[in-house]
């Protein structure tokens, strides 16, 4: 007997479509010049995307024309309706068609980002961890990235270095690069709240709800600079697990107290940056540096005349050798 109706399984495309609607309708808005609704739009979109495929698991309502229906949605709704608003925003020019090439670029690439993302999903020679890691930028993520400097135009009320043609031909190839790169970044669907974070999160997910409510431009664009910055954090966490194999199947906690474990073993055994030239105690005033015109330098900076110190000076004993066997002496 199946858990779910069959309109309660068709709830999962039906937000798919939703997301798709929302993307197209960023490009209208833009050719009003509507920019904070265009953006808006694909905010929405980016919601709803993140919804459809959670609730599909919850339902038990996956599928594969699903899993198609969504590709197609991402690719509409963050790879066209993103490339083309910003192509309505600055791009346009006349006498300059390099602002198409550029948004065909980032179409391309997010189309390309996709279909690798999908065969991912069937390839069973993964490592365990590489689940907790996306291969590039996700798609969504991406979708915003690119509008970025739009985001702050409109924050800011008018136009900067940030909003030139040029500068932003630059960033959008940059966010397409991202989009097929190989970096991993961090997903959030392997992510587990203990039970005692639940009652912290739901006060930072309110706290996030009324800034992005009273500054929405400001809150998105903080997201996506800080998206930005979690780049080298993820690359970093993605090499350690490659070479811990030990750490790959152990809560979060468990981890850090092998990355400590592995910390604290590095200090016993010596695993120390060198000291850069620097001797420690009297050794290093005991080594004669080279000379400068006829005098040496005590290390301190002050230069004297050219000879040794003395082993009584510093305070050494001298190495008297290996002592010669006394003949045992008679007593009376």
């Amino acid at each position: 007997m199946p858990t779910t109706g069959p309109g309660v399984r068709l709830l999962p495309n039906a937000i798919t479509v939703l997301a798709m609607c929302a993307g197209l309708s960023a490009v209208q808005f833009a050719l009003g010049a509507h920019w904070d609704l265009a953006i808006a739009s694909i905010g929405v979109a980016a919601v709803l995307d993140s919804l459809d495929g959670r609730i599909a698991r919850l339902l038990d309502a996956t599928s594969k024309m699903g899993a198609e229906l969504d590709s197609l949605s991402d690719a509409i709704s963050f790879g066209v309706a993103p490339a083309l608003v910003v192509y309505v925003w600055k791009l346009r020019l006349e006498e300059n068609r390099i602002g198409w090439v550029v948004a065909l670029v980032f179409a391309v690439c997010m189309i390309l980002r996709l279909a690798r993302f999908n065969t991912l999903l069937e390839d069973t020679e993964q490592p365990p961890y590489a689940k907790e890691f996306f291969v590039g930028v996700p798609a969504p993520a991406g979708g915003l990235l690119i509008l970025l400097p739009l985001i702050i135009t409109e924050q800011i009320g008018r136009d900067g270095w940030w909003s030139s043609p040029g500068l932003l031909m630059v960033w959008t190839v940059a966010v397409a690069v991202l989009l097929i790169s190989r970096i991993p970044t961090l997903s959030v669907k392997t992510v587990k709240v203990p039970p005692r974070a639940v009652a912290p999160l739901l006060v930072l997910v309110g706290l996030l709800a009324a800034a992005i409510i009273t500054f929405p431009l400001v809150a998105l664009a903080t997201a996506m600079i800080v998206y930005l910055g979690h780049l080298p954090y993820a690359v970093r966490r993605y090499r350690w697990l490659a070479k811990h194999p030990e750490a790959w199947s152990v809560p979060a906690a468990d981890r850090r107290a092998i990355r400590r474990a592995h910390g604290v073993a590095a200090r016993r055994l010596g695993l120390r940056q060198p000291l850069r030239g620097r001797v420690a105690g009297a050794a290093m005033r005991a080594v004669r540096l080279p000379r400068r015109n006829g005098q040496v330098s005590d290390g301190g900076g002050h230069v004297g005349p050219g000879r040794r110190r003395g082993w009584r000076q510093i305070g050494l004993r001298r190495n008297q050798g290996p002592k010669e066997p006394q003949p045992p002496r008679r007593t009376p």
